[in-house]
């Protein structure tokens, strides 16, 4: 299992690109799925996440090279199910939680999909009804086999139809506008998520021939057509990447530059960061971040205790939740971090408050910080990455605190973040990968 030993408290500046968006990779790698014809995708993450993805995609039969660093070629013209080797796939399925997109495709283009239950974090109850109800009402059947714990999904034909899900969940979102987009017929899908990666999905699609409405809303109506074509696709810059050097560059008082940022995608993130008395300067696509000897939270209008909340898009993301609340620990004055979709991802705050981080952890979903506008800095420890935002969290407190700390099970951020400690030693940092 490798290892992170970072030595803290050292001077970081420099510049640094975010990678393309992970969470946009594995949906626009899923539709490849939906044609017969070639596909590039470029400046795709060299994360684990991403290449188990794409290994999966092998073993469905489809033919890829990477001809260069972030450029894939896809060919599915020789994919068929009927040769998938089920093993096989239950291996590599049950290594990531995007897995679950390749049902839509495959049930669009093929009337028939086993998978088995996907993988990825550990952070509370992740549901997949919105993908399977989604299909019934798009005519599909349903069935789980407990032995094998896979899932068999068939439809003689997709037909259109009026589908509001119960959540607004991502990925149910994204399988329900692939398979749609190949249904006869006019599917309106109502709450549907809204993020950027899913835009980018539509906008795919949309090259490749489908015909969707309402993208960039939650309310989407997709005109289903025969046949889907090739495209070429580039992958925006990763937001919540973006985020993350932004908390990094805020506790530790880096003289950063992010570069090439896509300011107009990065929706909340900003005012996120400033309503924590974080000062950052956009200057055409670049953010920059000056050293800020002490930061102070904004408080309500009416004085009260106010609360960093994740939402669904254009809400604050959830996955900066994690960041968020590590800049608070160095902020002067108190604030709420409220993680509502995940039940089980505070529960790394425990080695913060190690760290010397004031903070409650008030029950699953909420934690109580006070800041220490920089009295005295955290402390290094050993302590161990649970999921791929706390890791990053845990690892940008450890380059703000005094002395070395060692962060276990390191393959969790290596999921998310590409080359990171490279990169971080680029900026000065003292960081050490050890098995």
């Amino acid at each position: 299992m490798n290892t992170f030993r970072i030595q803290g408290g050292k001077p970081l500046q420099g510049t640094i690109t975010p990678q393309g968006s992970k969470n946009e990779a594995l949906h626009v790698i899923c539709a490849v799925l939906l044609t017969s014809s070639p596909v590039t995708i470029h400046n795709v993450p060299d994360i684990t996440d991403v290449q188990k993805l794409i290994a999966l995609l092998r073993v469905l039969g489809v033919g890829i090279t990477h001809p260069s660093k972030g450029t894939y070629h896809f060919d599915p013209s020789h994919l068929n199910i009927a040769s998938i080797d089920t093993e096989m796939l239950k291996e590599h399925a049950s290594k990531i939680r995007g897995s679950v997109m390749i049902l839509g495709p495959l049930l669009a283009r093929f009337g028939k999909v086993t998978i088995p239950r996907p993988g990825g974090d550990r952070i509370g109850r992740r549901r997949l009804d919105t993908h399977f109800v989604g299909m019934l009402k798009l005519g599909a059947t349903c069935s789980y086999n407990d032995k094998e714990d896979t899932y068999l999904v068939e439809a003689t034909t997709l037909k259109g139809n009026y589908i509001l899900l119960d959540e607004t969940s991502v990925t149910g979102t994204a399988n329900l506008i692939m398979a749609a987009s190949l249904a006869e017929g006019t599917t309106t899908l109502y709450n549907a998520a809204c993020e950027p990666h899913i835009q980018q999905l539509c906008k795919m699609l949309v090259q490749m021939g489908a015909e969707i409405e309402g993208i960039g809303s939650n309310l989407l109506t997709i005109h289903g057509v025969q046949e889907l074509q090739g495209a070429t696709h580039t992958l925006l810059p990763d937001i919540i990447e973006i985020g993350s050097f932004i908390g990094l560059a805020a506790i530790t008082m880096a003289n950063l530059t992010i570069k090439n940022v896509c300011v107009e995608q990065l929706g909340p993130i900003p005012e996120g960061f400033r309503r924590l008395g974080i000062q950052l300067e956009i200057e055409h696509e670049d953010i920059i971040m000056r050293p800020q000897e002490h930061y102070e939270i904004a408080k309500d209008l009416n004085g009260s205790l106010p609360t960093i909340a994740d939402a669904v898009w254009p809400g604050f993301p959830t996955d900066l939740i994690s960041i968020m609340l590590v800049v608070a620990i160095q902020a002067k004055g108190t604030v709420l971090i409220h993680q509502k979709m995940f039940e089980s991802r505070l529960f790394f705050v425990d080695q913060l408050i190690e760290m010397g981080a004031q903070l409650v952890l008030c029950d699953p979903h909420r934690a109580s910080v006070t800041g220490l506008d920089r009295a005295y800095p955290l402390r290094g420890i050993k302590m161990t990455s649970p999921d791929i935002r706390a890791g990053i969290a845990l690892l940008i407190a450890a380059l703000s605190a005094e002395g070395t700390s060692i962060i276990e099970n390191i393959g969790q951020i290596d999921r998310g973040y590409e080359m990171i400690d490279t990169r971080l030693r680029a900026l000065g940092a003292v960081i050490e990968r050890i098995n």
